[in-house]
């Protein structure tokens, strides 16, 4: 059956092998019944593919990569390279020479800061002249971010002299095209978030890019949260750089991705050096490999990347539209159910249109931790507190919030639980 020949949202019998395929589910909770996880967005579940895969690769192909000719270094280079051919495909890259990886999203962002603050300093030559930033320049971010497209750019603006802005937000969190005007002339870089992971708004990409663009800004795109739950063209999207994360893609954590534009991660002068990355090395000077060697100092996480790579073949195989189509099912019970239960309060976009399966939620007169805690009660698991979005919380007035975020093997029947459980909360505290 090809693709265009699939059902778009799961019968119940696909959904229910899905779910075998992962061993978590057979979990039970501290409630006494089956674990229901919706936490998808902390961190994603493993098939166990990807489990196998890695147990495999330690079992029988692990070696050194590019540092031996032997049959384990060779095995394991070309497991190296065919996971960075795997992301390469599933982002719809141009070229896997524009796949690097690092630890995770996190390190993307600081790896793009630190070379760009090396490039300030004079790194790189005038290839990395369009890099540099001075107290005459701005970065641009929004209120919306995860910290960690937030707090890099905010040291880069601090250690240049560089001046720091935002986009500021609508009343629904949503990022305010209104506050475009903070994306000046002198903006040399632009960085939001693709989805919100507090309230799971898809950012209105193309209008962003299009001001960056005309005043010839970088783009830099966080796609931790969106390459989970929907298809993604980063050519499409338009950006000069993005990031990602394994563990949201249900691979193993300590792997993440930062792709760029070949010519600009070329031009890009290294923030980490050592071995593997270099092409020569003397007393007075050493020169780099191109990308995406340069940023690939030291020994890899070849384990993670096979593993990491398996959970994209996994995903591929069962194809983002469908994971799109079925979570979209998701968080219109989500939102539909959170409404006739009195007291709660969604954070973000009410309807369920343009925004993916993450719903950030208050209970009046509960603390989030104690929200929490009672769901845990009955077996399910969910995220409270900031979610490293604090700028984002005093938004909308709060300090923190419960969210529920769901994946390709939430079931309509969690849900239900899930509700029913949260109708519980207040009457539990009396409030």
């Amino acid at each position: 059956m090809t693709t265009s020949e699939k059902r778009v949202d799961f019968t119940a019998e696909e959904l229910a092998g899905l779910r075998k395929d992962f061993p978590i589910t057979a979990r039970i909770g501290r409630g006494g019944q089956p674990l229901a996880y919706l936490d998808s967005s902390a961190t994603a579940q493993k098939p166990i593919w990807v489990m196998d895969a890695v147990s495999e690769f330690y079992s029988r192909h692990n070696g050194a990569v590019n540092r031996g000719t032997h049959l384990l270094a060779d095995e394991s280079t070309t497991a190296y390279e065919k996971g960075r051919d795997a992301v390469a495909k599933f982002i719809d890259a141009s070229s896997s020479e524009e796949v690097v990886w690092t630890r995770n999203a996190t390190e993307g962002v600081n790896l793009l800061a630190y070379s760009m603050l090396n490039a300030s300093l004079g790194a790189g030559g005038a290839e990395a002249e369009q890099f540099k930033i001075g107290p005459a320049d701005r970065i641009v971010v929004t209120r919306a971010e995860h910290h960690a497209n937030l707090v890099p750019w905010q040291q880069l603006a601090e250690r240049t002299g560089a001046e720091f802005a935002w986009l500021d937000l609508t009343s629904d969190g949503c990022i305010d095209l209104d506050t475009l005007n903070v994306i000046t002339p002198n903006t040399k870089v632009v960085a939001f978030t693709h989805v919100s992971n507090v309230t799971g708004a898809i950012s209105p990409v193309e209008a962003i890019v299009a001001a960056a663009r005309k005043v010839g800004a970088l783009v830099v795109l966080d796609t931790t949260q969106s390459a989970a739950h929907m298809p993604i063209s980063v050519r499409e999207l338009g950006a000069d750089f993005a990031v990602l994360s394994g563990h949201k893609l249900c691979g193993p954590t300590g792997i993440g991705v930062l792709w760029g534009r070949k010519e600009l991660l070329d031009a890009l002068p290294p923030f980490m050096t050592g071995g593997s990355m270099i092409t020569d090395v003397q007393m007075e000077k050493t020169s780099f490999h191109a990308a995406p060697a340069r940023f690939e100092a030291g020994t890899q996480a070849v384990g993670q990347i096979v593993g990491f790579k398996a959970a994209l073949d996994y995903l591929s195989e069962v194809s983002m539209e469908r994971v799109a189509a079925h979570e979209a099912a998701i968080t219109r019970q989500l939102l539909e159910g959170i409404k006739q239960i009195d007291g709660v309060h969604v954070l973000g976009p009410k309807e369920a249109d343009n925004r993916v399966a993450v719903v950030s939620f208050v209970v009046d007169g509960v603390h989030p931790h104690d929200v929490g805690q009672i769901l845990d009660s009955h077996s399910i698991a969910i995220r409270v507190g900031h979610h490293c979005a604090i700028p984002l919380h005093k938004h909308f007035g709060v300090r923190a919030s419960a969210r529920a975020s769901a994946s390709l093997i939430t079931s309509a029947e969690e849900i239900d639980r899930f509700l029913d459980a949260l109708g519980q909360v207040r009457k539990f505290f009396g409030v």
